[in-house]
């Protein structure tokens, strides 16, 4: 309860009388700060203290008035007697002290009677908070095998005690559980191994209980309490080691290199990278047929194999095999060594394998320009399974598409099927297949690559054709051109070429040989005679092969008038054989269209006889009857009235024409032409037709248009008269027939007489 103090703040006037009004009057009343104890309930408000002040006489004038933090409702005052009481239970953790302003005014005027006053209300505190941990549960780490005293982990707990007011808020760290591994710092909260060479292997987790306690852990005091999850992490303290110490596995002899044979595991209870192992094959039989590594998650040997393996040869190996720890720890070498070794043994297993070549490839050579059949050489393959079976060889087509070589299907002889060129091609690269007998399905290949040899076959040539000049002013000796040649036959002394060019005083040119297979072409010391046309060098070619092959090549030289600086200013004599401002390409385009012309004159003229001689007759023994196609359309039953039919009769049995008007309707009604005698003599159906052709270009009666008519007289070539029925009516009734008998014309013109009542032949 707060206490009112000694007026010490009331001011009194000056001893000695009334002082200037410039002196301030002292107060008249003080107050000490008050306390209230928190938590405290009772039945009726708690009266915490009391106000008074000199002025208050106790006559009832003087009203007291409270203002500040909680005032009117956690604290009251009585205005009569300055009474101050607390109205509810405080909390020191929710609020320790409330600042307020006291004051005493006249109830009637509610003039102050004094300045406002501050003053403090302290909640006091009580044990009434137990320790908690914020931060909790914990979970800490710590290797295994740590040594004793290891920290672990550190906790702290919070007391909302006031800390400077007695041991509210003193706290004792204790193990509730988790002895004997764990101890605590009682002051600290630091928890720390207590047992040495804890094995994670044995317990991995531990569940240790942390006790804080205030009042400094004496009895009375409150507390609270954590879990802390502590784990031991891995170190590598276990060597691996193999469950059982003998493996067995099998594989065929088929399997190819790296195929999978079996897998191998050495257990190790450490984890992470402390478990990881490497294997090993320790005897040096096992290592050549067969090999050993780790698989990805760095545990398992995956023993796979090597080099092929062969049955017949050996069916089982035995070696051993070594496991290792890759990350070893030095401070537990002690708890070594960190390996393990057991013993494997790998069974070969007998399979149907395909005939093997004596060789992996084969090498062989012939010479060029041998005769089909000629031996190559011979490649061979064994059935491994029974050596005693025949096996067939063959080529695959697709490797001598050319079909060069064959070869014997019992004994795999290769021969030549052709002569060879290697110049044309060097290498014959062959696959040639071998099969069982008995079993198709078992072949094999083997590449054999054939080399051509070379033979001296090919005579030097020319590297290019060689068309030079020279000025006619050089200087003798002087150098024209380096010609160079070349051997198609293999680089050695079939290659190497020699040169040799005219001879003799009256050769214009000579020939050196450079012997790098080339040589210089050179004026002689007499410079060339002049002349229109180059000259044609001859130069001869040796090899120094066996045979020795030679050839002959020409290089043409044209003799050019140069320029004072070496420069060509011309090189075309034949321009000098040509007429004067005529050039070469313009007398070959004039003789070119001469020539054109010439020639389609020949042909126009041979087109018009061909077209002349198709339309007379030649012979007069040939008369037939023509069919001409005109595109004339006719008159109908009045058409023949339009023509003059008389002149397709027999000349000779045509009546004249009757006199009168002309009976053509189709014309003007003009008088006819007479008609022209026919000339006098056997008849000839060319002067006939021409005859009549002039007629009827002379008539003016005719229509303005060339008619073509068909004419039905064969003429008078033979003897027998006309065939023709259109001139039979007139030697009916007593002209006589011809003079000569129709079987007299032979057998060939026998059913002609019968059809005219000759008589029969006598039969024979």
């Amino acid at each position: 309860m707060g206490r009112l103090a000694a007026p010490a703040r009331a001011w009194a006037g000056s001893r000695g009388g009334p002082e200037p009004s410039l002196l301030r009057t002292r107060r008249s009343w003080v107050w000490n700060q008050f306390f209230v104890i928190e938590e405290y309930a009772g039945p009726e408000p708690v009266l915490i203290g009391k106000l008074h002040s000199d002025v208050d006489r106790g006559e009832g004038r003087t009203k007291y008035l409270l203002t500040g933090e909680g005032a009117g409702t956690v604290f009251v005052i009585d205005e009569a007697t300055g009474n101050i009481h607390v109205t509810k239970s405080l909390d020191r953790e929710e609020k320790a002290q409330y600042v307020l302003l006291a004051q005493a005014v006249d109830r009637a005027s509610n003039r102050p009677l004094e300045p406002p006053s501050e003053f403090i209300i302290k909640v006091q505190d009580i044990n009434d908070n137990p320790p908690i941990f914020p931060l909790g549960p914990y979970h800490a780490t710590v290797p295994e095998m740590s040594n004793v005293g290891t920290s672990v982990i550190q906790v702290t707990a919070h007391d909302a005690d006031d800390p400077s007011y007695g041991n509210s808020a003193k706290l004792v760290y204790t193990v509730l559980d988790g002895l004997p591994f764990f101890s605590v710092d009682p002051q600290t909260g630091v928890v720390r191994t207590a047992i040495p060479n804890m094995d994670r292997e044995t317990q991995e987790e531990f569940l240790v209980v942390i006790q804080a306690k205030d009042m400094g852990g004496h009895m009375g005091g409150l507390s609270g309490s954590t879990t802390v999850t502590v784990t031991l992490s891995d170190v590598n303290d276990n060597p691996p080691k193999f469950p059982q110490s003998l493996y067995q596995f099998s594989v065929v002899e088929t399997a190819g290199p790296g195929t999978l044979v079996g897998r191998l595991r050495a257990q190790d209870p450490d984890l992470g990278d402390n478990a990881l192992m490497a294997y090993s094959i320790l005897d040096g039989e096992g290592s050549e047929a067969f090999s050993i590594s780790t698989d990805s998650q760095g545990r398992d040997g995956l023993l796979t194999v090597r080099k092929p393996l062969d049955f017949e040869t050996r069916r089982a190996y035995s070696f051993r095999v070594e496991a290792t720890n890759t990350l070893i720890d030095p401070a537990y070498l002690r708890r070594g060594p960190f390996k393990d070794v057991a013993s494997v043994r790998v069974a070969v297993q007998d399979a149907p394998e395909p005939p093997a070549f004596t060789q992996a490839a084969y090498h062989l050579a012939v010479p060029e320009n041998k005769a089909p059949g000629t031996l190559v050489g011979q490649v061979s393959a064994t059935d491994l399974d029974s050596p005693a079976s025949p096996i067939r060889y063959s080529i695959l087509p697709h490797s001598d598409l050319e079909r060069c070589f064959s070869i014997e299907p019992e004994d795999g002889t290769i021969r030549t099927a052709g002569p060879l060129d290697r110049e044309a091609r060097v290498w014959h690269n062959l696959t040639v297949l071998a099969t069982e007998l008995d079993s198709s399905a078992q072949a094999s290949r083997v590449q054999v690559a054939i080399q051509t040899l070379d033979e001296n076959d090919n005579a030097p040539q020319l590297a290019e054709p060689y068309d030079t000049f020279v000025c006619d002013s050089a200087a003798p000796s002087q150098l024209i051109q380096v010609i160079r040649a070349l051997d198609r036959d293999e680089v050695g002394n079939n290659s190497r070429v020699s040169f040799h060019g005219p001879l003799g005083p009256d050769a214009n040119f000579t020939v050196r040989d450079n012997q790098d297979g080339s040589a210089s072409l050179l004026l002689p010391s007499r410079p060339a005679p002049p002349r229109q046309a180059p000259y044609l060098v001859p130069i001869e070619l040796w090899d120094w092969g066996r045979p020795v092959l030679s050839s002959t090549a020409t290089v043409t030289v044209s003799v050019c008038r140069c320029r004072p600086d070496g420069s060509v200013a011309s090189c075309r004599p034949e321009a000098q054989l040509s007429p004067a401002g005529l050039s070469t390409g313009a007398l070959l385009a004039i003789v070119t269209c001469v020539g054109t012309l010439l020639a389609l004159v020949v042909l126009f003229v041979a087109l018009r006889r061909q077209k002349q001689e198709a339309l007379m007759v030649l012979e007069e023994e040939d008369v037939r009857e023509n069919i001409i196609t005109y595109d004339d359309e006719g008159g109908g039953e009045e058409d023949t009235e339009a023509f003059d039919i008389s002149a397709l009769q027999n000349p000779d049995g045509a009546a004249p024409p009757a006199p009168g008007p002309p009976a053509r309707r189709d014309v003007l009604p003009w008088a006819r032409a007479p008609r022209q005698p026919r000339p006098p003599g056997p008849a000839d159906v060319a002067q006939l037709l021409a005859l009549r052709l002039r007629e009827a270009d002379e008539d003016p009666s005719v229509p303005p248009y060339d008619s073509v008519q068909v004419y039905g007289y064969e003429g008078r070539g033979s003897s027998c008269g006309s065939l023709s029925s259109l001139g039979s009516g007139s030697e009916i009734g007593g002209a006589p027939g011809p003079a000569e008998p129709l079987d007299d014309w032979g057998p060939l013109f026998r059913t002609l007489a019968e059809l005219y009542g000759a008589k029969e032949p006598p039969a024979p």
